[in-house]
Order: structure tokens, then C-alpha cells, then sequence
């Protein structure tokens, strides 16, 4: 339990797939003008990235591995993604669909976050059992979402400011995303510390 919850911490805070890998950038820069659809981006990764993962292990270590056609790992991986997405998708139009305007073109957009394959490619990598490829996906989703809401947060902020003419738009977007990514450098042992 306590490998679990440090795989979990350390992928929120230290690997964070945004702001240290620098794996999902399309949908935080595009999606956090606005709190709402930040979160709703978020949670929607969040359940793309736990459900990918706990469909694509077995399909990797039950049949490609078993197979030995592991070259096709990528292929179908994003087949996978792309039919989970496509689900989620449904979803959110039939039940929720103010969420599902809001997010509008980023939605389908998922299917190609790199992100989402990055976390189901990298647990294998890694040599992660089932449960903690699925704690590393959800501690991915969850530091994803984190990372979404502090930067809509800032930008929201960052709208009232006075900068200067050449900073506005992209570059003071940028220099934010770069601030925040500096900010969770400083988490850099505290996980090994805690439960190290």
C-alpha cells in the first residue's frame, strides 16, 4: 500500500506529465482559459488515462507479448485510446452536455494526447504490475488535473494584470506555464523523504 500511494505522489507532484515531461501540452495551454472546462478536461483524461491503462496491460503482457508481435504495442494502444475516447465522448453528450460544448474540438483531441499514451506506454516500460500501472495512471490523471486547475487558475489571474504589450497572449501564457513548472520542481524528494 505504501509503494502504491508513493508511485501516486510521486507521478502528482515530481513526474508530473505536463510540467516535467512535458507530455500533454496541446490541452493545458488550449483548454485552461477557463476553470470549468479545465476541470472537466481533467477528469475526462483522468478516465481516459485509468481506463486505457487497465485495458491496455493485459492486451500487452496476455497477447502481444504472448504473441510476439509487441512491435504492434503502439498501434494498438491508440486504437484503444481512440475507442475509449470516443466512449467518453457519448457519455458526456448524452449526460452532461454543457461540459461536452465546452470542451468542443479538445475533446476528440484526447485520442491524441500524448499524455494518454505516454502513461499506458511508460507503465510497461517501467515493468509496473496491473495495480500499479493503474496507480500510476490515476496519480498521472489526478497530476494532470492538478496542473490544469493551477493553470487556469493563473491565466484567469494573469487576464487583470498590466504587462507589458509584447507579453500579452502566448509569451505571458508561456512564461506562466513555465513559473508553474518551476514551482512543482520544488516537490523534487519530498515523496522520496515522506515514504522513502
Amino acid at each position: 500500500m505504501k509503494e502504491l500511494i508513493m508511485i501516486m505522489m510521486s507521478v502528482i507532484l515530481v513526474d508530473n506529465f505536463v510540467l516535467s515531461q512535458f507530455l500533454g501540452i496541446c490541452p493545458f495551454l488550449g483548454v485552461s482559459k477557463k476553470l470549468d472546462s479545465a476541470t472537466g478536461m481533467g477528469i475526462a483524461v483522468t478516465f481516459v488515462m485509468v481506463l486505457a491503462t487497465a485495458v491496455t496491460w493485459p492486451i500487452q503482457i496476455l497477447l502481444l507479448e504472448k504473441n510476439n508481435i509487441g512491435y504492434l504495442q503502439t498501434v494498438v494502444f491508440i486504437l484503444v485510446i481512440a475507442a475509449l475516447v470516443q466512449l467518453v465522448e457519448m457519455i458526456l453528450k448524452k449526460y452532461v452536455p454543457s461540459l461536452h460544448k465546452s470542451l468542443g474540438v479538445y475533446l476528440p483531441l484526447i485520442t491524441t494526447n500524448c499524455a494518454v499514451l505516454g502513461v499506458t506506454i511508460m507503465n510497461i516500460d517501467d515493468g509496473l504490475s496491473y495495480i500499479q500501472s493503474v496507480c500510476n495512471a490515476l496519480g498521472a490523471g489526478v497530476g494532470f488535473l492538478l496542473a490544469m486547475v493551477l493553470f487556469a487558475g493563473m491565466r484567469q489571474k494573469m487576464e487583470t494584470c498590466d504587462v507589458p504589450a509584447a507579453f500579452k497572449g502566448v509569451p505571458m501564457v508561456l512564461i506562466g506555464a513555465s513559473i508553474l513548472s518551476m514551482a512543482f520542481m520544488g516537490f523534487s524528494g519530498v515523496v522520496e523523504g515522506i515514504f522513502g
